[in-house]
């Protein structure tokens, strides 16, 4: 055989060798849930590496008794030009440098495009070793079971997300990070959290009279809803509703709170978390709602609050006076 075939064939077995180890890691560092994501999106690569990777047992003992007798062939071939110490020598620094490491380097970094790259390969390595890789997976499947799915917690949700502000290649833009941050935080705080106290409440109650007079402070507060309350604040009777009174002529009389139409409304607790709360505005379909604590009335709280936390920013229209935050500041804190 001459040199230049001889040197050939070891680079051959030192390559195929470099990618079965680099296949090795590239495989199993591939996540199975977020492949089915990628193939549901159209990515083709993912397409051509889900088949190997839903059989991974198969798909590693075919890389695996492939690498393991390529090594052994290199060894051979060594071993027949050169002295048993020499070979030995020669073939590990070969298979480590060339065969592993760089390899694996490589691999582990662009995982999905070099396992799709080298799936028909891969798919052949199968084929070859069949009679030995089947029956390893059956075993591997019968000892560890199936692939448990992993879901990123809530907290990780919230790192992944951030991970995305400011990142050039993200796809997402600012607006869209902190609306996301604020939708999964919403479980974790309370009504208690966002209501306004009810000593900064504009409200009244049945036995109100409401005159000219009282409906130009109506007017006033710029309120649209307005709850009625018992003067010890233990029950709520609802809300009033300005544009009920729009019809009302209220120059030719007053009119008590209790004679007007007074629209139900569903009382939350304090310590609600405020997904529950905006479930529960929705099925109501209701804007505002009273809060309670200990059967008194603390505060109340509205979808514009929830709105708020979820886009982070405070939602005023023209007829809004400026205030604070209602406290939330300070609840935060």
């Amino acid at each position: 055989m001459s040199i230049g075939l001889y040197v050939l064939e070891i680079f051959f077995l030192i390559g195929l060798a470099g990618i079965c180890s680099g296949l090795n890691v590239a495989l199993l560092s591939l996540d199975f849930a977020d492949l089915k994501r990628k193939v549901k999106l159209g990515n083709h690569r993912a397409k051509l590496v889900l088949p190997l990777r839903k059989k991974t047992h198969l798909a590693l003992a075919s890389i695996l008794l492939t690498g393991v007798a390529v090594v052994s062939t290199t060894s051979l071939l060594l071993e027949h030009a050169l002295n048993g110490l020499l070979a030995g020598i020669i073939t590990t620094l070969l298979v480590v440098v060339f065969g592993e490491i760089v390899p694996q380097a490589y691999f582990a970094r662009y995982a999905l495009t070099f396992t799709a790259l080298f799936a028909p390969l891969l798919r052949l390595m199968i084929i070859v070793t069949y009679p030995v890789s089947k029956p390893l997976q059956l075993l591997l499947d019968k000892m560890l079971g199936d692939e448990k799915t992993s879901l990123a917690s809530r907290q990780e949700l919230g790192i992944i997300i951030a991970e995305h502000s400011g990142h050039k290649s993200s796809e997402l833009d600012e607006d869209e990070i902190e609306i996301m941050q604020g939708a999964i935080g919403l479980s974790e705080k309370r009504v208690r959290d966002v209501m306004m106290p009810i000593g900064q409440v504009y409200w009244l109650t049945p036995y109100t009279m409401i005159d000219a007079d009282k409906i130009d402070e109506i007017k006033s507060i710029g309120h649209s809803r307005i709850p009625i309350f018992d003067k010890k604040l233990t029950e709520c009777y609802g809300i009033l509703l300005q544009k009920d009174l729009v019809d009302i002529d209220f120059d030719e009389r007053a009119y008590r709170v209790d004679e007007l139409p007074i629209r139900p409304v569903k009382i939350v607790g304090s310590m609600t978390a405020l997904d529950t709360a905006f479930r529960k505005f929705i099925n109501s379909h209701s804007h505002l709602t009273p809060v309670e604590r200990d059967d008194k009335i603390v505060g109340i709280i509205t979808i514009e609050d929830i709105l708020e936390e979820i886009i982070g920013q405070e939602i005023e229209d023209e007829k809004d006076l400026p205030r604070s935050k209602r406290l939330k500041n300070k609840f935060l804190k």
